[in-house]
């Protein structure tokens, strides 16, 4: 009998066929040779069935009949493949052994998995598990074939992800949706993501920029000029600015300190997924999940890259040899200039920066193959320019510099140099002229009180300590703090890479990849997922959460289920994922918490006020529960299979049991916010009373910080702080002034409301307009019987 190869796609299928059985029969659906007969799934052909697989009654969604937690989880066939499977499983009546060739990680193995879980195959199984498609990379993983046992941690991990996925998604998307009466996606992964969005998003709106000011001095010496920076306090007022800058301009100065030390730039790492979806996105703007197409393109089709879905970042011993080889192929075409210049000697066994197999798990950094490529298209051809010269870098020697430093004191003040200039290009000569272009002029992210560093790179910095300078030139430069910066997808695949944590250190990121959001093959799909279901939008580069995204959010962590909306947190569920591949952490033991999670989720949504019906911004009309098109919510992953929460229904349950429609559900539901009781005709006393009652139970308004006094005529009491809003605390007496915490797109802080209280406006804000350009303005206090605000742009 012959042995069945079941590759992952069918490109991948038939390039195996042309290695192991070049003579094969092409029946379409699979080749048949003497040896082996080679077939594909077509990614997912099965999937984990939809909760009415279990149960009739959960066709219609009811918060009632929450939790569902399955026994054993059933699985089903994609309708739309199932004939494949069906030919998969007549093939294997034929076969007496099987070869798993799915792709070489953690879904490839749950594919593999679920086929045979559902044709009950009983052939032994062997592994092919290789890291390119090269015809020799083929050759030799069939001359090594592993087997199928010790992936069978692996095969665990992949399900407790797939399943873990389900029981969130499906619970938490059903139970928020019928509570608020709006079709809302929730997911293990995909909602701590949209949590960082939201936090950033909030802190950029919560800034307050403050102006200050920089003096600098220009200070000649013979024939060398450069710049300096006044060091001090940093000055707000810019007369303090101006004086400084009038009484050394024209001066004569001395160096009071000169250093001068010599540093080197190694290349950057090679390439894992992640990174390579950063840059490209930084250069090209291509999105995460666009890189990760270009990328399985030129692997799967065009076999000129080795796997690119991989976290490592180094290569072992035995892919050293290769890459001697690869850069031998790249002698002869584009390339073959850079090529001449390199150096083989430096990629060797004992170079930690390339070769560190304990940094290498399931796969090696993206490398070049030995095939040449074909005719790309453009993107292909970016991406693979990308990984060439990422991979060229490392045949070529440090860039060298020299870092000056000088200390100039002109009268009693002290101005501060740091010059770094170029030595020896080394490495950076492979990058494109673009970019060497762009970094010269490109100065590195930094505080703003850090100063400048000027590159002199086509001269060389010489100056004589012991001898005077001539100020001849000196200014103030007003200047203002920034916000953070708005997430893009490559900044966002760097945080989702680290769960969240804002890591600089290159070394404390790479511990954290264990932990990090999603795996770098799912990353993509879980932006896509965001994107899909209107909870986030682009800007350029930039994203944006919609009103959607953010009242999401909010619900959930208002419903105290924030380890739901926890990215280190669910980085730490990653981990264990990554612990139960390895055998060092059991299944059934996170399949438990997993449980016990979903269980507190329920509960704790049960009790939540619903929301008004246009909490949900613009972007959710015609997605509200039971509208047209509203079929699919929540890949708990990110992914779009049917993981998550499923069809939404036309109709719900009321508390009495007994059907209702959407508008009289919408119409009967209490409003919660600022917005709800002020359109519900609630006088302002309410309003207060909703303002400043929110507060923890068993804490009395006399009990609490008071933050004022109430500005409103004759009342007396005081301004305190309640989770919406400030309000006064004799609102049971009929006061109804109240401050809500969020206005005009800001947090107002206890800062700005006493300012409020005191002066009637607060100091001077950063307002973005809505085609996207900032004006000066204040907060201002309109009316102090109620607490009525309005902004005030100032020239």
């Amino acid at each position: 009998m012959k042995t069945l190869i079941i590759a992952e796609k069918p490109d991948m299928g038939r390039t195996i066929a042309a290695v192991m059985e070049p003579r094969a029969k092409n029946n379409r659906t699979y080749l048949e040779g003497e040896k082996y007969i080679v077939t594909w799934a077509i990614g997912h052909l099965l999937g984990l069935a939809e909760p009415d697989a279990y149960d009739a009654k959960y066709k219609r969604w009811n918060i009632k009949d929450l939790p569902i937690i399955p026994e054993q989880f059933k699985i089903v066939p994609n309708p739309k493949t199932k004939d494949q499977l069906k030919i998969i499983g007549e093939l294997a009546k034929r076969c007496n052994a099987i070869v798993n060739a799915c792709d070489a990680g953690r879904e490839g193995q749950y594919i593999f998995a679920l086929i045979q879980q559902q044709l009950k195959l009983r052939q032994p199984v062997k592994r092919l598990w290789i890291s390119d498609l090269t015809a020799e990379s083929i050759a030799s993983g069939f001359e090594r074939l592993r087997d199928a046992s010790e992936f069978e941690f692996l095969t665990q991990a992949a399900r407790a992800r797939s399943e873990a996925d389900w029981l969130i998604g499906m619970n938490a998307s059903r139970a928020f949706t019928t509570r608020h009466n709006a079709l809302l996606s929730v997911g293990r992964v995909q909602t701590p993501v949209l949590a960082l969005i939201h936090d950033r998003e909030k802190e950029i709106e919560a800034f307050q920029s403050q102006t200050f000011y920089d003096v600098w001095a220009e200070f000649k010496q013979d024939q060398i000029k450069y710049k300096g920076a006044w060091q001090g306090d940093r000055l707000t007022k810019p007369e303090e600015a101006e004086a400084i800058a009038a009484a050394v301009r024209g001066k004569t100065g001395k160096i009071t300190k000169y250093d001068v030390k010599q540093t080197k730039e190694y290349p950057f790492k090679l390439y894992d997924l992640t990174l390579l979806q950063r840059e490209a996105n930084a250069k090209y703007g291509y999105s995460a999940k666009k890189t990760l197409d270009v990328a399985q393109a030129l692997y799967e089709r065009h076999k000129v890259i080795s796997y690119p879905r991989t976290n490592s970042n180094y290569v072992t011993e035995q892919n050293i040899d290769g890459m001697h080889k690869a850069l031998r192929m790249l002698g002869t075409g584009p390339y073959a200039d850079l090529v001449q210049q390199a150096n083989p000697n430096l990629v060797h066994k004992q170079n930690k920066a390339v070769c560190n197999p304990s940094r290498v798990e399931d796969h090696h950094a993206i490398l070049p193959t030995l095939k040449r490529p074909g005719t790309l298209s453009k993107e292909e051809q970016n991406v693979y320019d990308l990984i060439i010269r990422r991979f060229l870098s490392h045949f070529f020697p440090p860039a060298e510099y020299k870092m000056h430093t000088v200390m100039t004191q002109v009268d009693k003040h002290l101005f501060k140099t740091s010059i770094k200039e170029l030595l020896s290009l080394g490495w950076k000569v492979v990058l494109s002229k673009a970019d060497q272009d762009k970094g010269k002029k490109s100065k590195a992210p930094k505080k703003e009180e850090e100063e400048e560093t000027d590159e002199w790179t086509d001269k060389k910095f010489e100056i004589d300590a012991g001898r005077p300078v001539d100020c001849t030139r000196a200014e103030m430069k007003e200047k203002a703090t920034q916000p953070p910066k708005s997430y893009t997808e490559g900044t966002l695949l760097k945080a989702m890479e680290s769960a969240g944590k804002q890591m600089e250190n290159e070394e404390l990121r790479e511990v954290m990849k264990d932990a990090g959001l999603g795996t770098p093959a799912t990353r993509a799909a879980t932006i896509e997922r965001l994107k899909k279901v209107g909870y986030i939008e682009m800007k350029g580069k930039k994203i944006l959460i919609t009103d959607k995204g953010k009242m999401a959010i909010d619900l959930i962590r208002h419903a105290g289920v924030d380890l739901l909306a926890s990215p280190e947190m669910t980085g730490q569920w990653e981990r264990r994922l990554h612990q139960i591949s390895k055998g060092e952490a059991a299944q059934e033991k996170f399949m438990d918490n997993v449980k016990k999670f979903t269980l507190s989720i329920i509960d704790k949504v049960r009790q939540q006020p619903p929301a008004p019906a246009n909490a949900f911004g613009e972007e959710a009309r015609g997605k509200r529960l039971g509208s047209k098109g509203a079929t699919r919510s929540g890949g708990a992953s990110g992914s779009t299979t049917t993981q998550g929460a499923a069809r939404a229904p036309s109709r719900r349950t009321n508390n009495s049991g007994e059907a209702s429609s959407l508008e009289q559900v919408l119409s009967s539901a209490g409003g919660h916010t600022a917005a709800a009781s002020d359109s519900a005709g609630s006088s302002s006393s309410v309003s207060a009373a909703r303002a400043s009652s929110a507060e923890p139970s068993g804490t009395s308004p006399g009990q609490r910080q008071t933050l004022g006094s109430c500005p409103r005529s004759n009342c007396g009491g005081s301004i305190i702080e309640g989770r919406k809003g400030y309000g006064c605390s004799h609102y049971k007496q009929g006061c109804g002034f109240v401050v809500w915490k969020e206005y005009a797109g800001k947090q107002i802080t206890e800062t700005m409301l006493k300012s409020l209280l005191t002066k009637g406006q607060t100091q001077l804000l950063s307002f973005k307009r809505k085609d996207g350009s900032t004006v000066k303005a204040r907060i201002v206090l309109n009316e102090p019987g109620t607490g009525q605000l309005s902004v005030r742009e100032e020239n």
